[in-house]
This record gives C-alpha cells, structure tokens and sequence, in this order.
C-alpha cells in the first residue's frame, strides 16, 4: 500500500482539476485516472501475496546421488498462484551461497497462467567443495505502465553439500604384504589371507575351487554363488591431513590435498581397511580409526567443511594426540612441506614405533632434496602433482 502514494497524487491532481477546470475533459481524465486505481489497487492487495512454489533438486544418476566437486545441479521451481493474476510478467531471482565464501545468482522472467501456475529451471556452474544453501527467493513484478514495483520473497528451503573430488584407486603399494615399502615391523602382519568366517555371497568367478560355492544361494537364484570369506585385518592407517594455512601456494594445492585423502577413504571403503584421519587446521580434528562405512562417511562429511586456516608446526601438534597413534599403525602424511617440519613429524611418528609414509602434494623436487632427506632418515614417500597422476603415485609409479 505504501507503493499508491504516486497513484494517489496523480488522482488528486486531477481531482482539483475536474474542481477549478471543469468539463468533459477532465471529467473523463478523472475517471481514466480512477479505473486505473482499482487496477494498481488489484495488484497491491492481490499481485504476488496469493503465490506459493516448491524447489526441487536433481543430479546425473538420480537424485539420490551424491555431488562431487565439479557436478552441476539442475534447479526446478514452480510457482503457483492461486486466482487472477495481474501482473503481465514475473521476475525471479536466485542466489546459492556457498558457506565458506562466494554466492551464484540466476535471474529469469515467466508469464503467469491463470490456475496453472508456472515453472522455471536452471543449471548451476560446476561447484566446488563446500556446503550450499539457497537465499530467498525474490519474485518481483511490475504493472503494465511500469510505476508500481511489487517484491515479496518466499523462503523455499534448499541445503546440500558437495564432496571432495575422488579418482578411483585400484592398488596402494602401501598396503601389500611384499612391498618394499612397509617395515619390518609390519610386513608380516600385511597379509590379506582369508578367514574361515563366512562374510557374505558373491558372483561366481572363472577359477573359484569346488567348496567355494553356496548351494543354498545357487539354486535359489539360478545363477553360480560363491562364499565371500573375511581376510585378515591390514595394520591401522592413520591419514594426517595437513591443513596450514602457509604451507600451499594456492587454493588448487590444498584441494589436491583434500581429494587425496577422500581419494583414500574411498580405498579403504573397498579394502575393508582400518583407516583413521587427523586434520591439522585452526583445530585438531581427530577420527579413530574404523572400517565401518558410517565411520567413512563422518570423514567425509568433515573434508567437507575443511579450510586451510591451521598454524605453528606439525610435530608440536601432533604431540597432543598421542591416544590417535597407536604403535605399529601407518603414520600418512599429506602434506606440501618437505623441510625441516614434515621431517620432524615423521621422526616423531618414528618414535612411536610407527611407519612413516609422505605423500607430498606437488612436484617432486628436481634438486633431490626431498629424496635424499628421506632416504637418509629411512622413511618413504610418493609426490601427487595431480589428482589424475594420483592412482599412478600410489602404485609407485612417482617414488624416490
């Protein structure tokens, strides 16, 4: 209503002048005026208050999928009104926030239809991680001269968030019993041999002996079943994800960082692995180590949100979570330091009768440094330039 005070002045106006002027004239000029102030009064107390809508989310494979880092969403919102609806257009603004910083907006016209509303849809750009929410939506209108501007915002609720980026992983030199990579210490006890206790039912596979096979589950489903056994249980590996805010030389560095150790879990998940993480940011973020995918998906849910805000040194830090490292485990750093402080740490893994094991984003120094610095202290490592060269890194392909 507070939008009429134009309007209003205008009809005034050609009220004194039907009062001092007179005539036919401006008798029909008062009436004009009038009728287009019950229209410009229909659209104040109808226009956009009788509207209602709905937004509903989808991605590639369904929408019960999850997103990765570099996924787009496709955004539907309907909108219905309820009655006549004066306006000849509608204008319809979205902003998605991301939580740690920067906002997308998307802005389109639609025409009303009298008792089916209408519906708009639109693709976001590829997102990174994070968590999204959407602001409220703005739908504005004007009438037909353009005097009157009406704005009303509809809170459609819309959160979700967005993983890590990932790549598949088929082999992790780190985790085979003959690799040269693990201690002595540890060799014997990397043995993936199966138990006799009997984990679940599987495809038949070509070579599978003769007491391999279910039976029961053969001849109830037509098709050859084979007995899936439990293995034996690899060491504990505790992931350090290094999350300093002076140690990478850019965003895409510590992303890097981020989807390795994502990249990992996803390892884990499939390896029936005992697998802990650590984060090293503003605060220490401690997992223990679990092989149940809830456990997995609480990482996860926590690589999130994680932000490069970390300080002071790695050893100093890691100190204070003694009760995470348990000898005997697999001690994984990820990290783009490669002096004096990535050193430290895994001397103090060391101590602990740990493996010490580097993974250091980036290239691998051409002077050597690195290499020698580990050799010489007995430790391993493996340089992850990129996320594509990551499985390749892992099978040792980029070692010192």
């Amino acid at each position: 209503m507070k939008r009429l005070w134009r309007p209003a002045l205008l009809w005034i106006v050609c009220l004194m002048y039907v009062v001092y002027q007179g005539g036919k004239t401006s008798i029909m000029l008062l009436m004009m005026v009038s009728a287009l102030m019950v229209y410009w009064l229909l659209c104040s107390l109808i226009g956009l208050r009788k509207m209602h809508g709905t937004r509903s989310l989808s991605i590639e494979g369904g929408q019960g999928g999850q997103l990765q880092a570099g996924d787009q969403v496709h955004v539907r919102l309907r909108l219905e009104q309820r009655g006549w609806v004066p306006h000849p257009f509608i204008i319809v603004r979205e902003i998605l926030k991301r939580q740690n910083g920067g906002s997308w907006a998307f802005e389109e016209s639609m025409i009303p239809r009298f008792r089916s509303g209408a519906e708009i849809s639109f693709q976001t750009p590829p997102l990174e991680r994070g968590r999204y929410s959407f602001a409220e939506t703005e739908c504005s209108a004007q009438d037909i001269f353009g005097l009157i501007k009406h704005t009303r915002l509809f809170d459609f609720k819309g959160e979700f968030y967005v993983l890590p980026r990932t790549v598949f992983i088929p082999y992790w030199h780190l985790a085979d019993r003959n690799s040269r990579f693990a201690g002595p210490e540890n060799a014997p006890a990397l043995s993936r041999r199966e138990t006799t206790q009997i984990n679940g039912v599987r495809d038949y596979v070509y070579g599978d002996r003769l007491s391999r096979i279910h039976w029961n589950a053969t001849a109830k489903t037509g098709s050859w079943k084979s007995k899936e056994f439990e293995h034996e249980s690899l060491p504990k590996t505790i992931l350090v994800l290094d999350a300093g805010q002076g140690g990478y030389p850019d965003s895409s560095a510590f992303e890097l960082a981020v989807s390795t150790a994502a990249s990992l879990l996803d390892y884990s998940t499939r390896e029936r692995m005992s697998i802990g993480l650590c984060t090293l940011g503003a605060a220490v973020e401690n997992f223990m180590p679990a092989s149940h995918i809830g456990d997995r998906k609480r990482m996860l849910q926590h690589l999130v949100d994680i932000k490069a805000d970390g300080y002071g040194e790695l050893a100093s830090r890691l100190s204070g979570q003694q009760a995470l490292f348990s000898p005997g485990s697999f001690f994984v750093l990820i990290s783009p330091r490669r002096g004096k402080d990535a050193l430290e740490a895994l001397m103090w893994a060391k101590s602990r009768r740990m493996t010490p094991y580097h993974i250091l984003i980036g290239e691998r120094p051409k002077d050597g440094g690195w290499q020698v610095a580990l050799s010489s202290n007995g430790f391993r490592g493996i340089a992850v330039p990129s996320l594509q060269e990551l499985p390749v890194s892992m099978r040792g392909g980029r070692n010192e």
